[in-house]
């Protein structure tokens, strides 16, 4: 298993991590299983045309609800918590000959939800058999 590290630059946004993911795949066939380490983060997959990014930070906004949060913390965050529990935070996804198996405009994305911050995420690679 390796760790990866992502510096986020504001408090959100959407960062392409397809390259920095195949960087560290072996150069065979299997799976690939990511997985953020934080709780006010998360991992998908998104087509990234300009502006999409943003479109998505608008419409994850716009799904939470404004309540009264009891989170003992900082009640702040619980939208934040909320959201990378619903997109989720881990990734497993297809690896041919050490490249990532992905959809014509398909690139994995980590959803920053409470930055600027290093974010940590491991890389488990699976062989083929």
């Amino acid at each position: 298993m390796q760790k990866l590290t992502v510096a986020t630059h504001r408090k959100r946004e959407i960062l392409d991590i397809t390259g920095q993911v195949e960087k560290h795949l072996p150069d065979a066939s299997g799976i690939a299983c990511l997985n953020v380490l934080h709780t006010t983060a998360a991992l998908t997959t998104a087509d990234l045309d300009p502006g999409t990014d943003l479109d998505m930070l608008d419409a994850f906004e716009a799904m939470m609800p404004k309540l009264h949060y009891r989170h003992p913390h900082n009640p702040e965050h619980v939208p934040d918590h909320i959201l990378s529990s619903l997109i989720g935070t881990a990734l497993t996804l297809p690896v041919d000959s050490g490249s990532l198996v992905l959809g014509t405009w398909q690139r994995v994305i980590l959803v920053e939800l409470d930055g600027p911050r290093k974010r940590e995420l491991t890389l488990h690679f699976l062989r083929s058999s």
